[in-house]
């Protein structure tokens, strides 16, 4: 599946705040406030951590690691 501008521009987004707050393993998942989305961010992670495969996991207790 192949993304357009606004789906890349937004994967980049999470993945990148994700990786700076840390989220790089299960045990080092971080909360949605830890990597401070924004609204628009928060709109688009259930699609990237849901049926599209962008990379972004999410553990039972809704923290996320790449």
């Amino acid at each position: 599946m192949s993304l357009t501008g606004i789906q890349f521009k937004m994967q980049h987004r999470i993945l990148t705040k994700i990786r700076k707050a840390g989220g790089i393993s299960k045990e080092k998942a971080v909360t949605v406030d830890d990597a401070n989305f924004d609204l628009q961010e928060l709109q688009w992670l259930d699609y990237f951590t849901g049926t599209f495969r962008g990379g972004i996991k999410r553990t039972k207790d809704n923290r996320y690691y790449l």
